[in-house]
């Protein structure tokens, strides 16, 4: 008993772990859409600058001296031209605040290395020191190689924890739906194909039905992760998502279902629906109808899982159904299951 206890213990840290990376992706990506959106905290006038978001008294204090810097030239007679004030750096300019401009707490118009202001998005305090306040991470900024190397090296770490565990416990490979016969490896290739394929236009079918009765299927995770090269894509297709594949299901299926119920005498079923409910918590970057999607599949895949016994059935299917999604709607870029193109989607 205490081997079946060490490995749930451990299982549990692993799956918890998940989570919140996957929490905390979805919190800096959603941030950073909304520091791009309109209404965020940054505006750009019609000359590049970037007015932030300050309270009123400050704006109110300061709308002098931001006319100032949104013109060429502008005459004060309190505190002078922008020419006057380069020529003369020790003169300090009184703005509505109250406060005395001066060199060390003016905003520089480019920085040390001649870069444009515009693109620091650190913020100044009333010390005079600049803080990264608005430094949020933006998709945008991050390549294609980059997220495909970070989603294959967090699930190839979490896995090889997993494996770890299994060895180090000594949790036998029939409690986990594995087999080493011929048999096994070929039964289970065929029914993993069939039911992947079967599931992924299920999946699609699902998702459509969502979308046309007003819910949002956000794709933003699986447009960022394709890949715009041949190398990109067998890189996908051969390393990222098998990995993703196998390690999913070991934990999902194999540990939370088959170790649980082999190890202490749990209702696979229940199981199922709790290990459901973990898998679509841990896709919540796909939005609302993402997760219930998900969720849905998963519970598919526990009932598959615990149908056949086999866990290398449910690592096919689950290969497919994200090889599919990606190659037909990024590769060939068609949505069979929605009456919308790729094209029209964008640039809704």
């Amino acid at each position: 008993m205490a081997q079946w206890t060490a490995f749930a213990g451990l299982t549990v840290v692993v799956l918890v772990l998940l989570l919140v990376l996957s929490h905390l992706t979805q919190t800096s990506f959603s941030s950073s859409s909304d520091a791009d959106s309109p209404a965020g905290d940054t505006t750009e006038t019609d000359n590049g600058l970037e007015a932030f978001d300050a309270p009123q008294a400050t704006r109110d204090g300061d709308a002098d001296e931001f006319s100032e810097r949104s013109s060429p030239v502008t005459d004060r007679s309190d505190a002078g031209t922008r020419h006057d004030r380069h020529d003369q750096p020790d003169r300090g300019d009184s703005n509505g605040d109250g406060r005395v401009d001066t060199p060390e707490n003016a905003e520089p118009s480019t920085g040390d290395d001649g870069s444009s202001s515009r693109n620091d998005r650190s913020i100044r305090t009333d010390d005079g020191h600049r803080h990264p306040g608005h430094a949020e991470l933006d998709p945008d900024d991050l390549s294609t190689g980059l997220l495909l190397a970070n989603v294959a090296a967090s699930q190839g770490l979490f896995l090889v924890v997993l494996l770890g565990a299994i060895l180090f416990t000594a949790i036998p490979a029939s409690a986990l739906g594995i087999e080493f016969s011929l048999v096994y490896l070929t039964s289970g290739l065929a029914l993993g194909t069939g039911a992947g394929i079967a599931l992924y236009a299920a999946n699609e079918l699902g998702a459509a039905f969502a979308e046309r009765v007003g819910f949002d299927h956000d794709e933003q995770l699986r447009s960022m992760l394709a890949p715009d090269t041949t190398g990109g894509w067998l890189t996908l297709l051969l390393v990222v998502l098998p990995i993703i594949a196998v390690f999913e299901e070991l934990l999902f299926r194999g540990a939370l279902i088959g170790v649980f119920a082999t190890g202490f005498d749990m209702s696979p079923w229940l199981l199922a629906v709790v290990s459901s409910v973990a898998f679509a918590l841990g896709h919540g970057m796909q939005g609302s109808v993402g997760v219930a999607v998900t969720g849905a599949l998963g519970f598919v895949l526990a009932a598959v899982f615990i149908a056949t016994g086999s866990l290398l059935v449910v690592i096919v299917a689950h290969y497919l159904i994200n090889a599919l999604e990606f190659v037909v709607h990024e590769g060939l870029e068609l949505e069979w299951a929605t009456r919308r193109s790729v094209s029209n989607r964008e640039s809704e």
